[in-house]
């Protein structure tokens, strides 16, 4: 396999934030988030979505205003070509308010009345219904390490990282998978960028309440196995992390995600105990500790993940 140089400043290709898409720039196709606007509408932010429907409310309203302008004296007690009169009977008109201060007095500001009636109904449906999907959209709240370390298990070089589950409940069925992103040139020299799937100790659990170290081996059938810093960094390679599973209390399937770069992937380290019992026998978790790590002296070389005694 040939290497590949490094050209461009380091980037991850899954993001660490849960609401941002892949640090990937993509052309010749189209993806503008206004040609799917209801996705756009339930991913933005909950300040971005209160200013998006405001300003489509002052759109609509500032539509029907102009158009109650263009009939001329068409509403009764309104002052003549009065920009605010018009908009503020909109306002009162798609709201249904009534204050009956200001009504139609033609027919042409009667149909424009009843086409804003029937304009503010879905208006309203819409919103609500918007307002409802976001609400019911299941979110994880998973704690994932800042860093992944290398540290002997049972013997073995081990890569392990640690997660939690950040609310108060608890997770059914959780499961996670840890695949190693890498670029590859073959023999061809076809450039490829490939997925390698690795072997958990343990890849599910019945009940993530707490917290979860997530661990994989490294021994000869590892994709990490011999490799050695450098050729992580020629080779873009990258952790991501997927874990999945039910969130008890509104019965839906959770997604939460995670990435690890060569500089976040530390040797010789391991992380630090976040357990303790207190003097009444309860257990303690300090989260306050929960990305810290220490050094180790286990003689695991520096940068590489061979498994060492001949093999």
């Amino acid at each position: 396999m040939s290497k590949i140089p490094r050209m461009f400043p380091r980037t991850r290709m899954v993001n660490r934030n849960q609401q941002a898409q892949f640090d990937i720039t993509i052309k010749g196709a189209s993806h503008s988030h206004w040609q799917d606007p209801y996705h756009l509408l339930l991913t933005l932010n909950w300040f971005w979505f209160f200013v998006a429907i405001a300003f489509f409310y002052l759109i609509i309203n500032t539509v029907f205003a102009l158009l109650y302008l263009a009939g001329g004296d068409c509403l009764e007690n309104a002052r003549p070509g009065s920009f605010a009169d018009a908009f503020f009977f909109s306002v009162q008109t798609m709201a249904s308010i009534g204050y009956g201060a200001m009504h139609p007095k033609t027919n042409y500001a009667n149909i424009i009345v009843t086409i804003e009636a029937l304009v503010g109904l879905m208006a309203l449906a819409m919103s609500t219904g918007l307002m409802f999907a976001r609400f019911s959209l299941p979110s994880a709240k998973v704690l994932f390490s800042n860093v992944a370390v290398i540290t002997p298990y049972n013997g073995v070089p081990t890569l392990m990282l640690r997660a939690a589950n950040k609310r108060r409940n608890q997770i059914l069925e959780a499961q996670v998978r840890v695949s190693l992103l890498r670029d590859e040139v073959t023999q061809e020299g076809e450039f490829m960028r490939r997925f390698y799937d690795l072997e958990l100790v343990r890849s599910q659990t019945p009940i993530f309440a707490l917290t979860w170290t997530i661990m994989h081996q490294i021994d000869k059938n590892s994709p990490l196995y011999s490799v050695t810093l450098e050729s992580l960094i020629e080779e873009h390679s990258e952790l991501v992390v997927i874990l999945t599973g039910l969130d008890e209390t509104v019965s839906q399937t959770i997604h939460a995600r995670h990435s690890y770069i060569e500089s976040e992937i530390l040797w010789n380290q391991r992380f630090v105990h976040i357990f303790s019992k207190k003097r009444n026998g309860r257990w303690l978790i300090d989260y306050n500790h929960f990305h810290d790590v220490e050094a180790g002296e286990w003689g695991m070389g520096n940068g590489e993940w061979g498994m060492g005694n001949g093999e």
